[in-house]
């Protein structure tokens, strides 16, 4: 029993020992304020459809793939792309998943609705090489390396309002999470600054990029992302600024008359396009 005893000590011994260590190793990378985009995610997304039919499920395939076809490349300028209509007519051909979530779940049906009437998160993945070869044949390839964490510094004028978007508090609350779902969008991830760095908008407006870097960079953000939105009741919509500098070049785009979801999604997609290579997004197309 004696040595039955101590075998079991000295197991549970080299498995503690184990275990920790690989809590030593993971702690650098669960330590920063975002994860890497996982190789997977890049091949999925998700969209609203109604009900499950197949009519339904057929457009919101193709509304996946020209997400993931950008989310891949890294060219936001496949939004609308002619030539994706071909593709979208056959993207049942590239897809290797789907599932539904019933956003009413655990909700009663009301009246007469029932599943072909309700709204679901359609959530689709698609075979990574099949992807990658309708972007060969746009004259695109995928974006591989390391994905650098955008350190994003977005200013919010709405008549007399005007803050910065913050990690934390409530005053940019929504703008917060449309942010991140825009970065999930384009396959990114981003940081935002607390309200206890006191960032206030005149700085933002002058700060070079390496003192917004040292914001950034303790909360894993490695490229700061500089953006200014301010609302136009002509255009009812916001008018929208973003630059990035990126190998010692500085890239500025601008657009307006938009949500600020859309804002969001062209200054991140924008970013995106610059990193990967693919060209200026204050030029057209």
């Amino acid at each position: 029993m004696t040595i039955l005893r101590k075998t079991r000590q000295v197991l549970i011994g080299i498995l503690t020992r184990c275990l920790a260590g690989a809590l030593l190793a993971a702690a650098p990378i669960c330590g920063n304020g975002a994860m890497a985009v996982a190789a997977d995610d890049l091949y999925r997304a998700q969209t609203v459809v109604t009900g499950q039919g197949e009519p339904n499920r057929i457009i919101g395939f193709g509304a996946c793939l020209e997400d993931v076809l950008i989310k891949v490349s890294g060219q936001p300028k496949l939004a609308g792309d002619r030539r994706l209509a071909v593709y979208q007519s056959r993207a049942k051909e590239f897809v290797s998943s789907f599932d539904y979530h019933d956003q009413y779940s655990g909700k009663p049906h009301h009246d007469e609705q029932g599943t072909r009437d309700r709204p679901y998160d359609l959530t689709v993945s698609f075979d990574d090489k099949k992807i990658d070869r309708v972007l060969g044949e746009l004259g695109l390839k995928p974006w591989r390396s390391q994905r650098p964490v955008l350190g994003v510094f977005a200013e919010m004028q709405h008549g007399p309002k005007d803050y910065i978007v913050a990690a934390d508090g409530t005053q940019s609350d929504l703008e917060r999470d449309a942010l991140k779902a825009a970065a999930d969008k384009r396959g990114m991830r981003v940081v935002l600054p607390d309200t206890s760095a006191n960032i206030t908008v005149d700085q933002l407006r002058s700060m070079p990029p390496a003192k917004l870097l040292a914001i950034a960079a303790p909360k894993g953000g490695e490229v700061p992302l500089i953006g200014r939105l301010v609302w136009d009741d002509n255009d009812l919509g916001w008018t929208t600024q973003w630059q990035i500098a990126w190998h010692g070049k500085d890239y500025k785009w601008q657009f307006r008359g938009v949500s600020f979801d859309e804002a969001f999604r062209r200054g991140v997609g924008g970013a995106a396009q610059v990193l990967s290579g693919n060209g200026d997004p204050g030029r057209a197309k």
